[in-house]
């Protein structure tokens, strides 16, 4: 992924925006609910299940420019929510393990709501205005997610 502006090392930053990428309520695990639901619901409702797999490689995108956006902040892009510490490696535990349909949708309404308030805060108080840009984009981005799974979740309502 390629940024508008030259991203310099910033640890302050870095520390404000890893939980994002592999924290516990970040895109790491946005991307794998995603793709969990979508296999999980692969054999028996396949419409559903795709919508969830391109939510999921939207987030991988995501990952993919969190990722990119840590190493120009000055940290190696492992799964952690505080590089450059290899502490707090991230676990899929924190991924919401739904069996229906309609309790998977329900945990992404609540994931992306989530996203969307720890991004909005971070804004907040990030004093990197290059950093900001990206999460910005990041943010709008996730406000779509959010309106296409309560689009989802009208859809198999009607069902």
């Amino acid at each position: 992924m390629e940024f508008s502006a030259e991203i310099k090392r910033d640890a302050r930053a870095l520390r404000a925006v890893s939980p994002m990428y592999a924290g516990r309520g970040g895109v790491l695990t946005a991307t794998l609910q995603y793709f969990y639901q979508a296999i999980a619901l692969g054999v028996c409702d396949v419409e559903t299940a795709r919508a969830l797999e391109k939510l999921g490689a939207e987030k991988l995108r995501q990952l993919f420019t969190l990722g990119d956006l840590v190493t120009k902040l000055g940290a190696s892009p492992v799964f952690t929510a505080c590089p450059p510490f290899p502490v707090s490696y991230y676990s899929a535990s924190c991924v919401e393990y739904g069996k229906t349909a309609a309790s998977m949708l329900e945990a992404d309404l609540r994931m992306e709501r989530g996203l969307i308030e720890r991004l909005s805060a971070i804004l907040a108080d990030l004093e990197n205005p290059d950093a900001a840009a990206v999460l910005t984009r990041i943010l709008s981005e996730t406000q779509g997610h959010l309106a296409a799974v309560e689009g989802l979740v009208r859809e198999t309502s009607r069902a």
